[in-house]
């Protein structure tokens, strides 16, 4: 790219008009410093953020502004891209092809002679065939584990949830509900134990209550819901409520530092009463 852009000159087809902005921006000689300045680990986090966006806009079933989180969104896919092009690893084009052979051979049933008798049996061949690529990304040189391939930058609550599952696939899990409650009152004892301590350990606290939260995203995926979006849920609650202690106490002109607990808790209680 030698010439400067125009708006113009960009294709009229939207994706590859998407796929010249970003050239353009990464353009060493007429980009935009800041984007030029961007590697794979600075752009990261903003990938996550912008897929945590999406799931927000579909939580409120705001379709207008999911059409903008998804390009947000894709405009990732298409940054890594560009980046991974200019060192020659791979293209844009790649990453569509790649996935795209992916989808394909993960549904012989639909592009194949495979036959399923449900979704649950689809289920079933599916991690069938996750697992045989991770055999094969392994190299053959020894089996693939069961927990192989769960990325460590997961939320906590969802990467306990995938090795969770991935362990109940081969056996290691309880068939019934009660020994997940029972797990979560063992390692609250433990807890109580260490907090009971004449001084605690930190390192110890975190320990059991890490082990705490772990049996809790049990539960969760025992009674089939998602952790993440309960505890989205109830994050949302409790903001709309204390919002409400606060907006009673201003009536007042005061702010909650300026109450007493006992005081918050009564308009806590009117707020759970409210819709």
């Amino acid at each position: 790219m030698n010439d400067r852009p125009t708006v113009d000159a960009l294709p009229e087809k939207p994706l590859e008009r998407l796929l010249s902005v970003m050239a353009w921006l990464r353009d060493r000689r007429h980009g935009c410093p800041w984007d030029i300045d961007q590697t794979f680990r600075t752009i990261a986090p903003y990938t996550i953020e912008e897929a945590y966006e999406v799931a927000d806009a579909i939580e409120r079933d705001d379709m207008p502004a999911l059409k903008e989180e998804l390009g947000d969104l894709l405009l990732q896919v298409v940054y890594h891209s560009q980046m991974a092009s200019e060192t020659g690893a791979f293209r844009f084009e790649d990453v569509a092809a790649a996935i795209a052979d992916k989808m394909v051979d993960r549904h012989p049933h639909v592009f194949g002679d495979l036959k399923v008798a449900d979704a649950d049996a689809q289920t079933i061949s599916w991690e069938a065939r996750k697992a045989a690529e991770r055999a094969r990304k392994a190299g053959g040189t020894e089996p693939a584990g069961a927990l192989d391939g769960v990325a460590r930058a997961l939320p906590a609550l969802l990467r306990a949830e995938k090795i969770q599952k991935r362990a109940a696939r081969v056996g290691f899990d309880w068939t019934t509900i009660g020994p997940v409650i029972d797990k979560i009152e063992e390692e609250l004892g433990e807890l109580r134990t260490e907090l009971a301590a004449g001084k605690a350990d930190p390192g110890r606290i975190t320990d059991e209550l890490g082990d705490v939260l772990f049996a809790v995203a049990n539960l969760a995926r025992h009674c089939k819901v998602d952790p993440e979006a309960a505890l989205r849920s109830t994050n949302d609650k409790f903001e709309k409520r204390f919002r409400y202690v606060e907006a009673q106490l201003g009536l007042k002109g005061r702010k909650p530092a300026e109450a007493t607990l006992e005081e918050m808790e009564a308009l806590w209680q009117e707020a759970k009463t409210r819709a």
